[in-house]
């Protein structure tokens, strides 16, 4: 079976194929990256406009063609020009996951303005602290985000969806009147695309720079693994070698200020010339509506989607026969859930990506009868990266070996927008420390194994430890804490934290759950507290002993 995979890579990425490897140089390093990629996400996006005639965009009872769509990005990008937006301005949206989004993204970065993928949780000084980090030109907003805005936007032109007619917010209405076709604009392949903050291990959000290259690279990367399993299927005899190509239908389900849903799911969705269905917000029921009546074949989101859907009662009631693949990133797949997956659904195979925001999407990829043979693996890196797992001293280990994962390649990010010391961190002669401990079988599959970030990963979102204790630290009672992840059947992991509080103080864990709301957005609020009689374990550094601290505590003790 291996062997049949190794036939296919080569035959695919080889010289004059359709996904063929060559390596050019980007911010003076050697990388590899594949020929044939359009120049950038504009090109892209152009080149959609074949589909003119298809469905594109589902909202509830909302739908959008690609030429229509096209026509409210072309009215937007000429809106953006005429504010005097230019290349390498910035251009913030922030609102939940309504159509208006993902139009606002192509029309941004076709004009070569940069996206600012606002995260739709954070409260208004996380906002605040983003808007002054990125300086947007504009911001394109819902109500809900606008209340959060409204006194902290300053000069920003701002732009409302689905909004009530407001004083100083023009109508997204109003703009889409403004008519035209795309502007000529060249967009340069190295320049940022978009702007994904992650929260930063110091207390504040990084903005990853995420390039156009980048960003193509990663859709190919997503059609490349597609193409793979195309031939396999072929060349067992499973699949016509002249069938008509599936029309991808996919359910969006994740937000769309990450990279699952913007750059792999909807991108990826767009360049097959298929059709994004959008949800209000996560509900297993109404998704297994929309799959069936809009005839959804492929669900990417966290593993707890995939693991509600197939656990519902409507499930078995439920046509999920158009359904090809279920399954998801942003955690890890657990093995138990990638059997029941194979098992439980008609038609649809189990797949999982590994990646992060500094990779603009995915950097493995695994399905099917892979997936289903080895459970723990997140799959072998994709063709346009270099990937070594390394030790402490930064030594190649040998095959089998765990280390930290270590990437180099087209889809790596930039940098950290104003962050020069934590980009030089991150990031050394091309190569992306990626924080995660694994190993590389002998057939190039990748298997996580830990992470050396401090960070929990909840339910798909990364939560980083530091930012939290910081929140917490600006109560007058907390004299120490310790943020780390509890396991969590449904989210992979949830917020926990141990207090200590100063001499001749007390305060409760709903007084602190109170006190944070203003810092830190609701996801990140510890669900479990512990209050210590004694200060926190160190080690001989002064670090507090994280792992040892998480052993001791009885988790049926917290409040």
């Amino acid at each position: 079976m291996y062997t049949k995979l190794k036939e296919v890579w080569g035959e695919l990425t080889a010289a004059g194929a359709q996904f063929e490897i060559n390596e050019i140089t980007v911010r003076g390093n050697t990388i590899r990256n594949y020929a044939a990629a359009p120049a950038s996400l504009r090109d892209l996006w152009l080149a959609s406009a074949e589909f003119s005639e298809r469905e594109y965009l589902v909202y509830q009872e909302e739908r959008w063609t690609y030429a229509q769509a096209h026509a409210q990005v072309a009215s937007l990008a000429n809106w953006l020009v005429q504010q005097g937006v230019q290349p390498g301005d910035t251009v913030a949206i922030a609102m939940r996951n309504y159509p208006e989004w993902i139009l606002s993204y192509w029309a941004t970065m076709s004009v070569g303005a940069t996206v600012v993928g606002m995260n739709a949780w954070w409260v208004s000084a996380e906002m605040d602290y983003a808007l002054n980090d990125s300086k947007p030109r504009v911001i394109i907003l819902d109500q809900e985000r606008y209340e959060r805005v409204r006194d902290i936007v300053g000069n920003v032109k701002v732009v409302g969806v689905r909004m009530a007619e407001t004083i100083g917010v023009t109508s997204w209405q109003s703009v889409m009147q403004t008519g035209g076709s795309l502007p000529d604009v060249h967009v340069d392949s190295d320049s940022d695309a978009c702007i994904f903050y992650t929260s930063g291990t110091t207390g504040r959000p990084k903005g990853a720079q995420l390039t156009h290259r980048g960003c193509v690279a990663n859709v190919m990367s997503i059609a490349f693994w597609g193409a793979t399993q195309t031939a396999l299927g072929v060349q067992s005899g499973l699949l016509e070698a002249d069938a008509e190509p599936v029309i991808p239908i996919s359910l969006v389900t994740t937000p769309l200020f990450h990279v699952t849903a913007n750059n792999c799911v909807a991108q990826g969705t767009t360049l097959g010339g298929g059709k994004l269905v959008h949800l209000y917000r996560w509900d297993a029921g109404e998704a297994l509506r929309l799959i069936e009546r809009e005839r959804v074949t492929g669900l990417t989101g966290v593993p707890v989607m995939a693991r509600e859907l197939i656990s519902h009662p409507n499930f078995a009631a439920t046509d999920t026969s158009s359904l090809l693949s279920l399954g998801g990133g942003g955690a890890q797949l657990q093995p138990d859930l990638v059997g029941k997956i194979d098992t439980s659904v008609q038609n649809a195979r189990p797949n999982t990506g590994y990646g992060m925001t500094e990779t603009c999407g995915i950097i493995t990829s695994i399905s099917g009868d892979y997936f289903v043979d080895k459970p723990a693996s997140c799959g072998p890196a994709m063709p346009c990266y270099e990937a070594k797992c390394v030790n402490p001293n930064g030594e190649t280990v040998a095959v089998g070996e765990t280390g930290e994962l270590w990437v180099k390649g087209a889809q790596v990010i930039r940098g950290y927008l104003n962050r020069e010391k934590e980009t030089a961190e991150d990031i050394a002669d091309g190569w992306l420390r990626t924080g995660d401990i694994a190993y590389i079988d002998s057939d190039g599959f990748i298997f996580i194994v830990d992470r050396l970030k401090d960070m929990v990963l909840r339910g798909g979102e990364n939560v980083y430890c530091a930012e939290v204790e910081s929140a917490m630290y600006e109560h007058d009672a907390v004299a120490e804490c310790s943020v780390f992840g509890i396991p969590d059947d449904r989210l992979g992991e949830e917020v926990g934290i141990a207090v200590f509080c100063k001499a001749g103080s007390s305060v409760t864990a709903d007084e602190l759950r109170v006190h944070c709301a203003p810092f830190i957005a609701r996801h990140k609020i510890p669900r479990y507290f512990w209050f210590m009689e004694e200060a926190l374990p160190r080690n001989a550094s002064g670090k507090f002993l994280k792992r040892e601290l998480r052993e001791i505590l009885d988790i049926q003790s917290a409040t």
